[in-house]
């Protein structure tokens, strides 16, 4: 069947070394982009965040937490940046450690559209592909909650200008000493909002049919390809996921899309493409990975604990290339190590996720000393 992953001659194991672009991994299991929110007021990473990614460097691949490009990106306080000089010295200094320990890293940019607030982002507004609020509540810069605000839509000057702050982010994620940048194109972000007819009801060149709606996504990879090199670009999706407002439940409209997505990719020579999907195996997912024709990560769950079991299995039957794991990451600072040797793993406590300091953050404890 088209899009159906592709026959091996032999099994690949979670623990072989994969190359994405010009990055080579020493093993298929990759920490997924989680919120953390431990940036502090300015959104610089401090002690906290070397210390957090280093102890994670023994998976081969540290996908970070999702890093605004420009302030009125900016989704959450305590969020990281990667605008100001100060944020880039902070990523380096992460960077440095995670190679110290003998890791790889890459940097998710993510530019949040309407999923924030103007108290948070200081423009006094927040952005989007048409003038519509994302449904539900949103935290303002005080700790309260309020009624997400109905989004300014951007104009075509405007989207050139968000493609431009995703290049100067990307490079600055290089100069911070990353080795690859991942582009938030998911979970109801300003990409996803693009992408999806719920959240884009334009009617001009970046709307209106599945090739406008995916034009922004593939303006902005292009552009910070060109920038940085495809080898160190990839890019995060989630068809279907419907979160946030970015709603695709139309499966025709969704496979146009994305379709549409994907083969203005294909000719850019990704790094990798990273799917959170439910069904990594399904037609979908796989015309995504077979058009574009990079390595796929995949991540089939948000809120569910991916097992060692089912992260093998993804791999061994090459649905994926790699394997993004979240809540486990989290918990198990030396994961790579606890599957290896199939030990028990710590239990991620959902009650730190967001707290501001180490706990539930650095001290989960080892079955070995990392580093």
């Amino acid at each position: 069947m088209p899009g159906a992953p592709r026959a091996l001659t032999s099994p690949v194991n979670l623990f072989d070394q994969l190359t994405l672009g010009r990055t080579d991994l020493d093993n298929r299991v990759v920490m997924a982009p989680l919120t953390r929110l431990r940036a502090g007021q300015h959104g610089v990473p401090g002690d906290l965040l070397v210390e957090h990614y280093a102890q994670r460097a023994g998976m081969g691949l540290v996908i970070t937490e999702g890093t605004y490009p420009v302030a009125e990106g900016r989704t959450w306080m305590g969020q990281p940046g990667i605008e100001t000089p100060e944020q880039v010295a902070g990523w380096a200094r992460v960077a440095d450690a995670v190679h110290a320990a003998g890791g790889r890293i890459a940097m998710q940019i993510m530019h949040g559209g309407r999923i924030g607030h103007p108290s948070i982002t200081g423009t006094g507004r927040v952005v989007s592909a048409s003038a519509l609020a994302a449904p539900g509540e949103v935290r303002t810069a005080d700790g309260g909650k309020a009624e997400h605000p109905v989004a300014h839509a951007l104009s075509e000057r405007e989207i050139a200008e968000v493609v431009d702050g995703f290049v100067a982010a990307a490079r600055n994620a290089i100069e911070a000493g990353v080795d690859a940048v991942e582009l938030h194109g998911a979970n109801g972000y300003l990409l996803h909002q693009f992408l999806s007819p719920a959240s884009n009801r334009r009617t001009d060149a970046y709307g209106g049919s599945p090739e406008n709606r995916a034009r922004i996504v593939i303006e902005t990879v292009a552009a910070v390809a060109a920038a940085i090199g495809a080898d160190r670009t990839g890019i995060r999706l989630s068809p279907q996921h419907d979160i946030q407002g970015a709603v695709e439940t139309d499966d025709a409209e969704t496979a146009a899309t994305y379709a549409a997505l994907a083969e203005g990719l294909a000719p850019l020579g990704l790094a990798f493409v990273d799917v959170l999907q439910a069904d990594l195996r399904g037609e979908l997912v796989q015309r995504i990975r077979s058009t574009v024709g990079a390595p796929l990560i995949g991540n089939s769950g948000f809120g569910v604990q991916t097992t060692r079991e089912e992260a093998a299995a993804l791999v061994a039957e090459d649905v994926v290339d790699a394997v993004a794991v979240g809540r486990a990451a989290i918990a198990n600072p030396d994961l790579v190590a606890r599957w290896r040797a199939d030990a028990e793993e710590n239990a991620p406590d959902a009650s730190t996720f967001y707290a501001p300091d180490g706990r539930g953050y650095t001290d989960y404890p080892a079955l070995q000393p990392v580093g």
